[in-house]
């Protein structure tokens, strides 16, 4: 094949044509096309990242990357000591998980209190970290609430409540619900309203105190990789006892969440797949409006493979020339979003109020090979329908 012969013709049927302008612009807009697409489709990839990192981040600190739980077999100090030894290196906050309603005046709010280590809960929660920021000592029966719950109760940081737990004790011939005033010593912000208003801290000896238990409800671990090392602790661990890593606790909505991101994927695909189509008619008319010479040329010993190649190199350079405009177009995108405040969101639905954009080397990596692909395929079938130009009947009359 004669490439200098290729590249000659390609260089002169992309210059504009008075003849036929409507070719041209018809390549016009399929660049155009592509572009937008690739674009788009990076930028949106990106958000959708970002919002999905951002969620995961907040669910992973709140939920924990393991916990270990009492199902058939209690929890107990024996458990702690037994993953103390054999993964000494994982940071661990042991537990008590009750329901307990919040009484300040007339007001009652229901909340999942967890009796913890203030100082053990620190180190594998930061949220729950600097919320402890100021405070120098903990007492007994202190209390750290959402940033929500704080506000809705309308006291400042040291004043007291009225707990009322779900636990019943007897009380002469009847029974009484259990009361405790507690200190609200601070509050914490994860920035998901569910959990500001509906999960509360105390410290874990007084909890043992008023509930009269020695056992755990579970164990919250740390560890660098969960996913491995959830299989590690479930074969050291005695039957009965429940072990769950933080994404099967929100299976569902991370399900979701992976479905969304497919079906965009695919629907702003479909830009690129029109703008592709426009390739393809391009290509055709210029053939049609260029048989002649075509026939032409190969009565003079051009070959199919280089009639084929010519046409294909053409549609595959207005193709990757859109996809390189797109990619950098997208790139700029993604920076003017994550550098001003273009866009802003309500803290208090999402979890941030700044339009989180990260785009994966993954997703980028998909967006260019299924760009390149489809304007591949829009270029074969004009190559091949150009390549078999029937010589005699197209110069009979010439």
């Amino acid at each position: 094949m004669n490439k200098k012969f290729v590249g000659f013709i390609i260089k002169r049927y992309l210059r504009f044509d008075k003849k036929h302008p409507f070719i041209y612009i018809s390549f016009i807009l399929a660049f155009l096309g592509i572009l937008t697409g690739v674009a788009t489709l990076m930028i949106a990839m990106g958000i959708m990242n970002g919002m999905d990192r951002e969620f995961e981040k907040k669910l992973k600190v709140m939920n924990y990357p393991i916990t270990v739980y009492s199902s058939l077999v209690k929890v107990d100090k024996n458990t702690l000591e037994l993953l103390k030894k054999h993964f000494p290196k994982f940071k661990y906050s042991p537990y008590i998980e009750t329901s307990a309603v919040i009484q300040n005046g007339n007001s009652l709010n229901g909340v999942l209190l967890y009796g913890v280590d203030f100082k053990k809960e620190a180190e594998i929660n930061y949220i729950f970290k600097n919320a402890l920021k100021d405070i120098k000592k903990v007492d007994v029966f202190d209390v750290v609430v959402g940033k929500r719950l704080f506000g809705d109760l309308g006291i400042a940081k040291g004043e007291k409540i009225i707990m009322i737990f779900s636990k019943i004790t007897p009380l002469g011939f009847g029974i009484s619900p259990l009361l405790k005033k507690v200190r609200v010593i601070s509050y914490f912000d994860s920035g998901l309203v569910a959990y500001d208003k509906g999960i509360a801290y105390m410290n874990i000896k007084g909890l043992k105190r008023i509930l009269h238990q020695d056992y755990y409800s579970g164990i919250h671990i740390y560890t660098p990789d969960p996913f491995k090392d959830i299989e590690k602790i479930k074969k050291i661990l005695p039957p009965g006892i429940g072990v769950i890593g933080w994404w099967q606790q929100n299976g569902n909505f991370f399900a979701a969440l992976k479905m969304e991101k497919r079906a965009l994927f695919l629907v702003l695909m479909l830009i690129i797949i029109v703008a592709s189509l426009n390739i393809i008619s391009s290509l055709l008319m210029m053939i049609m409006s260029k048989r002649k010479e075509i026939a032409l040329m190969m009565s003079l010993g051009a070959s199919r493979k280089e009639i084929k190649a010519i046409f294909l190199k053409l549609g595959l350079i207005i193709g990757i020339f859109g996809i390189i405009s797109g990619t950098a177009l997208g790139w700029f995108g993604i920076w003017v979003l994550k550098t001003f405040d273009i866009v802003k969101l309500p803290a208090d639905v999402y979890g941030v109020s700044r339009l989180p954009v990260e785009l994966s080397f993954i997703d980028f990596s998909l967006i260019i090979t299924g760009a390149f692909l489809i304007v591949l395929f829009a270029s074969i079938y004009p190559a091949v329908k150009a390549s078999k130009t029937d010589v005699l009947e197209t110069l009979r009359y010439e």
